[in-house]
């Protein structure tokens, strides 16, 4: 498996763009923070997006005794159902790139900006 340059990186805001709507129980229309992007199975962990119960185990440990119980924890999602929130306005757009030069210790480099699709403004 090939592992494709990621437009959506941790710390950008997100918004899920496809699923279950929010009125029959699902995510989609919600908007979050990236936690973490596993670029290697292209998914990423957003804030109190996907929601999923885990029963966990009471466990011995050196401290002492964790409590075990039912924990509410966010699961990974691919990253084809988020897409990436305009900061200007608040709706989700498209990543493009912008090529730009940018002169460093007297030497020129070219870095990619990201830009909005929708409005073209530096994101």
């Amino acid at each position: 498996m090939s592992m494709a340059k990621l437009k959506i990186k941790k710390g950008d805001l997100v918004q899920v763009i496809s699923g279950a709507k929010q009125s029959r129980g699902g995510d989609r229309g919600k908007q979050g923070k990236v936690l973490q992007v596993f670029p290697e199975t292209n998914r990423v962990l957003v804030e109190g997006v996907n929601r999923v119960t885990k029963h966990k185990k009471p466990m011995q440990t050196a401290s002492g005794a964790t409590a075990g119980g039912i924990e509410i924890v966010e699961a990974p999602l691919h990253i084809s159902k988020v897409q990436l929130v305009d900061p200007t306005d608040g709706k989700p757009t498209r990543v493009g790139y912008r090529l730009e030069e940018v002169e460093r210790d007297g030497r020129k480099k070219t870095v990619r900006v990201r830009i909005s699709r929708r409005t073209g403004k530096d994101i």
